[in-house]
């Protein structure tokens, strides 16, 4: 689904909704707590290092995975990432193979983090661990996990889309949050906040006060393919938590969006979805153009009909990778 208007209101408007199920995100958020207060973390003995979010999806943490498993790997390090692989049927431990496994297997986000550093899908976290270790890892990232209690983290970080902060600051019915602002800042041990310089002045204005961590600033650089956007007729699909922030991208670099379709987060992509889009962009004379998320989503055979975007996170020298595992990684002697 995509995130209901009232939980990213602009010019703070009321949402008489958002107060309507403001019970349900309190009762929500004590559910949250109890269940992380008392659950049993598993620790191991190499890091365990998570990159999750407070705000239900739409934060950057996927790119974010990505950087950090480059940043790593350069260094030499034996990398796996552990995902529970949010909208594919694999129960796991799985590890995945883009070969043999589709979204539907092992959900999009760990097939596309699979082309960038070996990755386990497993509903039960530890599990996943395990079975990275046993297979020679020696750091595991957590993608996502930040509100399971079952795994000891060495070190946490928070994702954020600058943009759109942390919404109305509600808990889950009423508002983006799955815990707390106060509580979620509190265990985390780094915040990084993705987005343009604009967007990055108004986050720390609005949430200045609130963040007592180390706040990395970021921001999404389209890689240079060879290929401009200059002037392209475009037609856009994303099925992500905040598709308007691709659409946003395409026009930034040039393109000519003659048409856009905005998509369920993780929606899968039939034959009749896709044969709909074809249609409508050979009728405009326009490239079909999507996410890297999505793309791992199409059937195989409409690939060739549709350009991906793909974008990195790039960190500010200020808060880089470096200063933010020199907590870990002096431990490890490499």
């Amino acid at each position: 689904m995509l995130a209901p208007k009232f939980w990213y209101p602009e010019n703070n408007e009321k949402s008489f909704s958002s107060l309507a199920l403001v019970p349900f995100g309190h009762i929500y958020s004590l559910l949250s707590k109890l269940r992380m207060s008392k659950a049993v973390k598993k620790q191991f003995d190499i890091p365990i290092i998570c990159i999750g979010n407070l705000n239900a999806g739409g934060t950057g943490k996927t790119p974010t995975t990505i950087s950090a498993a480059e940043f790593l790997k350069d260094r030499k390090y034996n990398v796996h990432i552990v995902s529970r692989g949010y909208g594919g049927n694999a129960m796991g431990p799985l590890s995945v193979n883009d070969k043999e496994h589709s979204a539907n297997d092992v959900g999009d986000e760990a097939l596309m983090l699979s082309a960038f550093a070996p990755t386990w899908v497993a509903t039960k976290r530890s599990e996943g661990i395990q079975s990275a270790i046993k297979e020679g890892a020696d750091i595991i990232l957590l993608d996502d996990g930040f509100q399971d209690p079952s795994v000891y983290k060495d070190l946490s970080i928070l994702t954020v889309n600058a943009k759109k902060g942390f919404g109305n600051n509600r808990c889950i019915p009423a508002g983006p949050l799955r815990e707390k602002l106060s509580s979620g800042l509190e265990r985390a041990d780094v915040l990084i906040s993705i987005g343009n310089e604009t967007s990055q002045k108004t986050f720390k204005s609005i949430y200045k006060s609130y963040i007592n961590i180390p706040l990395g600033i970021a921001n999404l650089e389209v890689l240079n393919t060879g290929l401009s956007l200059e002037n392209m007729k475009v037609l856009a699909f994303a099925g992500i938590a905040h598709p308007e922030n691709f659409f946003d991208t395409l026009r930034a670099q040039g393109a000519e969006i003659v048409d856009y379709q905005a998509l369920a987060d993780h929606q899968k992509l039939s034959s009749i979805i896709m044969k709909r889009l074809i249609v409508g962009a050979r009728a405009e004379n326009a490239q079909l153009i999507t996410t890297e998320k999505d793309y791992v989503r199409l059937p195989k055979e409409f690939r060739s009909e549709v350009m991906t975007l793909p974008v990195r996170i790039k960190l500010n020298e200020t808060l880089g990778w470096e200063k933010i595992f020199k907590p870990i990684l002096s431990c490890q002697g490499k």
